[in-house]
């Protein structure tokens, strides 16, 4: 299986007026094209920055990154959102939508962006798939959280990402409209076939994913494949 992320001993560190603050420490892992993968640990542990890296939304301090056979650490921050914008969705907990376009405008910005043709088919097509397509012409604020989170996932899905990263996908939503966008970001997934990598305090959203990697205090101590990978493997 082809590997489409990897670390090799990552670290994060500031430099505060007395003291450096460490805040990942020699992190390496790899991931495999069209898994599924959770990142979970306490809050302060490093989860959100260890994905910031991942993503190449900011630089290690040391270590590479390596995104879809790039080095993430080799590119200035232009040629870092050029391959974000080519290879990578995001689903964040505050939804991310510009205010100011309707549902239907914000599914279609990574796609001008790319520059492709028939956005607007394709934007009402991924709003149907996530059962928003009667509310596409509604703005963020006219539409409720769970909504939002839908848009969102339709936008994500837009570019066709090869990897998409969810920072707590489900954090500002209730537990029964939890579990409804739990359900359509792995089905929308697996219809893709989309390498996952999510971030959460959610222990049985991170059990759906095929392996769990758990780190405190910037170091990873824990790495586990759960019964979503057995089940997969028989």
């Amino acid at each position: 299986m082809d590997t489409i992320l990897e670390l090799q001993n990552v670290s994060k560190t500031y430099q505060t007026a007395d003291r450096t603050l460490t805040v990942l420490d020699h992190i390496s892992f790899s991931v495999t094209a069209g898994s599924t993968l959770s990142i979970v640990g306490p809050s302060g542990s490093g989860k959100t920055t260890l994905l910031g890296l991942c993503a190449g939304l900011d630089r290690a301090s040391s270590g590479s990154v390596v995104l879809n056979q790039i080095p993430l650490d080799k590119l200035n921050e232009d040629k870092r959102a050029q391959v974000r914008n080519e290879y990578v969705g995001f689903i964040f907990q505050n939804f991310q939508l510009l205010p100011t376009l309707t549902a239907l405008e914000n599914v279609m910005v990574p796609m001008e962006l790319r520059g492709e043709k028939h956005i607007r088919s394709r934007a009402l097509d991924l709003l149907d798939k996530v059962g928003l397509a009667d509310r596409s012409h509604h703005y963020p604020a006219q539409l409720s959280g769970g909504e939002q989170q839908r848009v969102s996932l339709a936008r994500a899905f837009s570019n066709k990402p090869r990897l998409l990263f969810a920072d707590e996908p489900t954090g500002n939503l209730d537990a029964e409209t939890s579990e409804r966008i739990e359900a359509l970001l792995f089905d929308l997934n697996k219809e893709a076939g989309t390498t996952l990598i999510i971030v959460t305090h959610n222990l049985e959203l991170a059990a759906r994913t095929q392996r769990i990697i758990r780190i405190k205090g910037g170091k990873i101590i824990a790495d586990e494949l759960t019964d979503q990978a057995v089940s997969k493997a028989v």
